[in-house]
């Protein structure tokens, strides 16, 4: 009969194993390879200890051989395995990749898994996870668009040096009209939200009707001067900029941040504005809306209060409209602008750059 090696074990190796075989807080396996070695240490066999611990005799042999090869660092980690070879080589991932980023199928404007898997030869989760690993989503598109403004970067140094150190004893409003603001009604009921549902809403609506909001944000305290027309032009502009004037300190400085549409510049405008000279007017760069921060309160009133509105009348939309700023300026809270303007600057160079080179 074959005899396994014996194990002798010092009086320190033989309390670090026990600890171990009593442990809580190891992993059972390292517990269970500790009583291994401590009934090996005692004179029995592998078929003995495999009988004891109710493991295969071939494992109590190759724990005891590690002990005695690598002592404790044997039983802590299990020996590296190689795994399964990859059955998708890198020149196959190289190429997906390369097909995704620059190259589209005969039928369609993008790649989808299964267009991708036929063309490739492998299958759709391959295809998922090579995606996934390289952060690709060929489902996805952004608009975007890079002004092409000759004085971008005096206006954007301008509007950003406003936001990041405004002046003293001015006001910073950032102002625009959202204009077109539908007051949809539902052609049916929907269903309120509950349990496992949520709420619906039918998917054709009635027209009652449109109004245009003005729009004032303050940027050091994030309240909002407002007004409601059923036009946007220079004359509803006009009435908006008095409106401004009225409810404003005479003593401050008005500096006011708009767009470059044509009712902004329209010579009565600037004829209203050279009388009134505490206003002190900064256009955005041509396609840099997002320059403007009530952009940002536009996309929260629409979010919160427009889009899942039902609106019978274009009175009941001003009346919501009203009632949601009424509400934001009891408790306003300003937005806070954090990108600097050589930041800005350095990302539109890039795009352009891109852009040039194809």
């Amino acid at each position: 009969m074959r005899v396994a090696p014996p194990v002798v074990l010092s009086n320190e190796q033989r309390k670090t194993l026990e600890q171990w075989a009593r442990s809580r807080s190891l992993p059972v396996r390292q517990a269970q390879r500790a009583q291994i070695i401590l009934l090996a240490a005692e004179g029995m066999q592998d078929l003995e200890i495999a009988a004891a611990v109710n493991i295969s005799n071939q494992k109590a042999a190759r724990w005891r051989k590690r002990f005695l090869q690598k002592g404790f660092s044997g039983l802590e980690k299990d020996a590296s395995r190689p795994g399964r070879t990859p059955t998708i080589t890198a020149a196959k991932i190289e190429d997906v990749v390369r097909k995704t980023t620059q190259a589209k199928p005969d039928n369609a404007t993008h790649w989808s898994t299964r267009t991708m898997a036929e063309a490739s030869g492998i299958s759709e989760k391959s295809v998922r996870r090579i995606w996934h690993k390289h952060g690709l989503k060929p489902h996805l598109v952004r608009t975007f668009k890079v002004s092409n403004d000759p004085q971008f970067a005096e206006k954007l140094e301008s509007i950003v040096g406003l936001y990041l150190n405004p002046p003293e004893h001015a006001i910073v409003l950032c102002a625009d009209e959202k204009s077109q603001i539908q007051a949809l009604d539902r052609t049916q009921p929907g269903l309120p939200l509950k349990k496992g549902r949520c709420g619906t809403m039918t998917h054709d609506y009635k027209r009652n009707g449109t109004a245009t909001l003005f729009a004032a944000l303050n940027t050091l305290d994030g309240t909002v001067i407002s007004m409601c027309d059923d036009r946007h032009r220079h004359q509803e502009w006009l009435k908006f900029l008095r409106v401004i004037d009225d409810v404003t300190p005479e003593e401050k400085q008005i500096h006011l941040i708009a767009d470059n549409y044509a009712t902004h510049k329209h010579p009565k405008v600037q004829k209203w504005l050279s009388r009134h000279p505490r206003f002190h007017i900064y256009f955005t760069p041509t396609s840099s809306s997002w320059l403007n921060m009530v952009e940002r309160f536009f996309r929260d009133l629409t979010q919160n209060r427009l889009r899942r509105g039902i609106f019978r009348d274009v009175e009941d939309l001003i009346m919501a409209i009203g009632d949601y700023i009424d509400k934001h300026n009891d408790k306003p809270k300003p937005f806070i602008w954090t990108a600097k303007a050589s930041d800005i600057l350095e990302k539109v160079k890039r795009a352009r750059a891109k852009l040039d080179n194809g």
